[in-house]
């Protein structure tokens, strides 16, 4: 989607180091920006339009400091946070959020809100918890051969490509369909693993195929998805999930799995749902 890279805004740290990850995005990617701040309605007794305009402008103009390069635009909205943030995913490129904030933004990630905007959103989330550290040139991808996780693999393919760095493909066992106490129970379990792993092994050749420009590396990680996507992200910029999958991926955003990441990853975090789920 040609739309513009959009940045919720609240005046919180992580909301500047949303916008910090935003407008580099938006400048490999040749992308507009646009910063948005929900102004909810309150009883406290100052001017509360003011006071928004002036947490928006004061990210535009650091939007504007670290990327002169970058077109800024702004809007000031008012509503329920959920829906105006929803609202503003669907003709957005993606909406990038910090993970903690301040006001209409507190507990995002960790709340009914963040799982709410992520779940329902139009287009990618994500969710940048502070400053990065240090870069790895490195995208970690979960995936699991699901719709989902192929509209993932498209999102990290180009960021990848955007930033010039490896795409590490952390595909992760699946629950066991064979009873434990089944006869044979460790090989059947294994002859399960080696035709999930064969099966990524020809997806990966595709994507290698039609993105030869991409680095594209494996892991075969046999333990459950938090843990190897975790592990990953240690080492990674980005983390790249669906909002659904098979097996280990399911309910990436929804379920368990997706809080574990959500509450573990040490790098930013992308929620990508497929085309035909989005609003």
């Amino acid at each position: 989607m040609a739309g513009p890279i959009v940045v919720g805004v609240d005046g919180s740290e992580c909301a500047r180091a949303a916008v910090e990850w935003a407008v580099a995005d938006a400048r490999r990617r040749r992308l507009p920006l646009k910063a948005v701040h929900v102004c909810e309605r309150t009883s406290r007794g100052f001017d509360t339009r003011k006071y928004c305009l002036g947490v928006l402008e004061a990210a535009a103009d650091s939007a504007r400091a670290v990327g002169a390069d970058v077109e800024v635009s702004t809007e000031l909205a008012e509503g329920n946070v959920v829906d105006v943030l929803i609202r503003q995913s669907a003709s957005a490129d993606s909406l990038v959020l910090g993970g903690r904030g301040s006001g209409g933004f507190a507990e995002l990630v960790l709340g009914s809100v963040g799982l709410a905007v992520a779940g329902h959103a139009g287009g990618p989330v994500v969710i940048v918890r502070g400053p990065a550290a240090e870069e790895y040139g490195r995208i970690v991808v979960g995936e699991d051969g699901s719709e989902s996780a192929r509209e993932a693999m498209a999102y990290a393919v180009e960021q990848a490509r955007a930033r010039h760095a490896q795409l590490l493909v952390v595909h992760a066992c699946r629950e066991s369909v064979v009873s434990a106490y089944a006869p044979d129970y460790g090989l059947m379990l294994e002859d399960a693993f080696q035709e999930e792993a064969r099966r990524a092994r020809e997806r990966m050749s595709l994507w290698r195929a039609k993105n030869p420009d991409v680095e594209i590396v494996e892991q075969q990680a046999r333990e459950h998805p938090v843990p190897a996507l975790t592990n990953a992200s240690a080492t990674a910029d980005l983390v790249v999930v669906g909002s659904r999958g098979l097996g280990g991926f399911a309910s990436a955003v929804l379920g368990s799995v997706s809080h574990g990441v959500l509450h573990h990853a040490t790098c930013p975090v992308a929620v990508v749902r497929p085309r035909a789920e989005r609003p």
